[in-house]
């Protein structure tokens, strides 16, 4: 049994909750917007929780928060407390078999285009469901497994990580693209030195694309002649459009995010042949929606997706 002691020294749950939000938010006031509280409030929470620690916790430089020695230990804890919450509600939903609940997703940038369409149709099938997710590149994604607040992860180049479970659920073909009006467009069998003379613009640091295609241009001793690092598929469409480069981007941007205005080349050695992964961490309790998702995503291989997209030119893998 927890000693009234011990619970004095770490402060209710509460405070822990809005401690974890002004620490994410750096911001007394920017973290009361997101918990709907006044400022007066959070700060009293917080001066509680001082007061209970007896230590401060943060100080101010500026317009911005930097926290104690003592504040990050709070924190640290504070996420292994709640966590511990969060993973006896799990458990305790999954004895009581209930349906409802919610669902949480964290997927790399260009798998936006495409989970959607997924999520739509899970979710037709238990409306009941709170279904969010978050969208960040890969470098992003690998850090939100380390905070453990998602249910699933979506990655065209999963981390090496022991603690992650890995379910191959659709291709993701990367594909040369240029403007429709380019020399290379409509001719075959383009070698990769002529498309990698042209000006390339390509993704940012961190990003699954240009990871994809850095090891593809390693294997086959290539170099690209970069021009632009842009970070956003969207924007390397329009620069294209705009006749600033060529690219390689994933089917799913140009089949779902649109590809007017863009050819898709045969070039030799491409399309560059990657999946898409869905991850969960072991060690995190699947509550029911995270079990009913995992099957489901486990069907997905005799899905209309999984068939390619109408782009050509086709695949040569």
């Amino acid at each position: 049994m927890v000693s009234h002691r011990v619970h004095a020294h770490i402060g209710t749950v509460r405070q822990l909750e809005i401690m974890l939000v002004v620490y994410e938010q750096r911001s007394i006031s920017a973290a009361a917007r997101q918990l709907y509280l006044t400022q007066p409030s959070v700060s009293m929470q917080l001066a509680k929780l001082a007061d209970a620690v007896g230590l401060p916790l943060y100080y101010s430089v500026g317009k911005q928060l930097r926290f104690t020695e003592a504040g990050q230990a709070v924190v640290e804890s504070a996420r292994e407390i709640l966590r511990c919450y969060e993973y006896l509600d799990l458990k305790l939903a999954d004895l009581r078999g209930l349906e409802t609940g919610s669902l949480q997703l964290a997927v790399v940038t260009t798998a936006k285009y495409f989970i959607p369409h997924l999520i739509g149709e899970f979710y037709q099938q238990h409306p009941q469901l709170d279904i969010r997710f978050r969208v960040g590149n890969r470098r992003q994604i690998i850090e939100r497994t380390g905070e453990d607040e998602d249910d699933f992860y979506v990655f065209s180049h999963p981390p090496d990580n022991p603690d992650l479970e890995l379910v191959e659920f659709l291709p993701n073909r990367l594909l040369a693209i240029a403007p429709e009006n380019h020399p290379l467009a409509g001719r075959r069998n383009i070698p990769l030195a002529e498309f990698a003379g042209y000006p390339f613009l390509r993704r940012e640091e961190g990003s699954g694309t240009r990871h994809a295609i850095e090891r593809f241009l390693d294997r086959q001793g290539a170099e690209l002649s970069v021009r632009m690092t842009i970070e956003s598929n969207e924007a390397i469409k329009h620069a294209v459009m705009s006749g600033l480069g060529v690219s390689i981007l994933s089917e799913h941007t140009l089949a779902f995010g649109g590809s007017a205005g863009l050819a898709v080349l045969d070039v030799q050695e491409l399309p560059i042949n990657t999946r898409w992964y869905l991850g969960r961490r072991q060690s995190r309790p699947l509550s029911p929606a995270a079990r009913r998702f995992l099957d489901y995503a486990r069907t997905l291989g005799n899905a209309p997706l999984d068939h390619g997209l109408g782009l050509s030119p086709p695949d040569k893998g």
